[in-house]
């Protein structure tokens, strides 16, 4: 994430903002109100579509926040889902604390899939699930996570497939893997009238 944030309060006049944009190469800011709450966004497209004599007036509202202590994927699916390119970064009593862009996160992402797998293979299945090497094969397309294989219980699937997630420049997981026992716990069926 980007910090310290160049910020806008309600009252900025709008012809303001264009020249932020310009001094600090950026196409979009955060609107705070006094207590540093992020209360809109206002983008170059907004600039250019509508006319406002403030930024109260102009801004993009409500803001889509991201919290600090989300992961970098839960940031980007926030993205995706609100076609958004930038995300504010809020801590947990909602005051702005840095800013993250759809650039951030392609640097992110951008990990080769050669070294995604082996953060996988070691981390995931070696080190923590303690699975044998050849029980589940790994596979990655530029970010995506193919599994599949076998595994002794259904909660290794599941915790296989959080872990996965949660790995750096994974873009999304297929599951493919199946389960030898289910050990997860069946519904209790209420006892039959006597």
């Amino acid at each position: 994430m980007t910090e310290p944030v160049v910020t806008v309060r309600l009252a900025t006049p709008s012809a303001a903002v264009a020249g932020l944009f310009a001094r600090h190469g950026i196409n979009g800011v955060p609107v705070v109100g006094e207590d540093e709450h992020v209360v809109g966004l206002v983008s170059a497209s907004d600039l250019l579509s509508r006319s406002a004599a403030t930024v109260g007036a102009l801004m993009s509202r409500p803001a889509v926040t991201v919290y600090a202590e989300q992961t970098v994927a839960e940031a980007a699916r926030l993205m995706a889902r609100h076609r958004c390119e930038r995300l504010p970064v809020v801590d947990d009593e909602e005051r702005l604390v840095g800013m993250v862009t759809r650039r951030d996160l392609l640097g992110f992402f951008l990990r080769p899939d050669a070294e995604v797998e082996l953060r996988i293979r070691d981390d995931v299945l070696s080190n923590v699930l303690r699975v044998q090497a050849d029980a589940v094969q790994v596979h990655v397309l530029d970010g995506v996570v193919v599994l599949a294989g076998r595994l002794p219980q259904r909660s290794l699937i599941r915790t296989a497939l959080a872990l996965t997630s949660r790995t750096e420049g994974v873009v999304a997981v297929v599951n493919r893997i199946s389960v030898q026992t289910d050990d997860t716990p069946s519904p209790r069926r209420p006892d039959a009238a006597h």
